[in-house]
């Protein structure tokens, strides 16, 4: 399997994470987004969407978008509730993930760290939207350890990658106790350094 990535995108991070936890092989491909390099035509050519991360599967097969990718992977693991119910639970927190923390934490950082934007600049509509995300994180670990009870699943790998770094856009992890004590369980959990 090849996997088309950006070491600075936590999308990219997710797919190398299950791979590495489930043991399966893999070429990492590092692009830079920043230079362009998921524009080019070789490129556009496995993915028009132009996006990372991408992956080749060992049968020549394309697939994209970090959460489809990873449950593509995981098919069949632990990583994976058996209980209809948690699979849902868990499918649930990673479209959540996609559609309502990482056009906020994830852009917020970019625009921080990337682009150079000060944090006083951000607009206030995706401060006020990033912090409503890592409190409903927050919200979400009062019963549990883990988001979807009390093992690891997909949905964890999935919102660790932009809410471990969330603070290099600005936002405070210490405003949220139960969120900081999580990321450390996750990243036990998968190896993440």
């Amino acid at each position: 399997m090849e996997i088309y990535g950006d070491s600075k995108s936590g999308n990219c991070l997710k797919i190398r994470w299950t791979a590495d936890h489930l043991g399966i092989p893999y070429r990492w491909i590092e692009l830079d987004v920043l230079k362009g390099e998921s524009r080019t035509a070789e490129f556009l050519a496995l993915n028009p969407a132009g996006q990372v991360p991408t992956v080749i599967l060992d049968d020549g097969r394309p697939l994209a978008q970090s959460n489809a990718v990873i449950l593509h992977l995981a098919e069949g693991s632990a990583l994976i509730p058996a209980d209809a119910y948690a699979r849902a639970k868990m499918l649930e927190w990673m479209f959540w993930e996609q559609y309502s923390h990482e056009p906020y934490v994830a852009v917020a950082r970019f625009q921080v760290k990337y682009q150079g934007k000060p944090v006083a600049e951000l607009d206030p509509r995706l401060v006020e939207r990033g912090k409503a995300a890592l409190q409903r994180i927050e919200e979400g670990l009062m019963e549990t350890p883990f988001l979807v009870g009390q093992g690891p699943t997909l949905a964890d790998i999935a919102l660790v990658a932009y809410t471990r770094v969330a603070e290099e856009g600005g936002f405070r992890l210490a405003d949220y106790p139960k969120t900081q004590a999580w990321i450390v369980r996750v990243e036990q959990a998968f190896n993440i350094a």
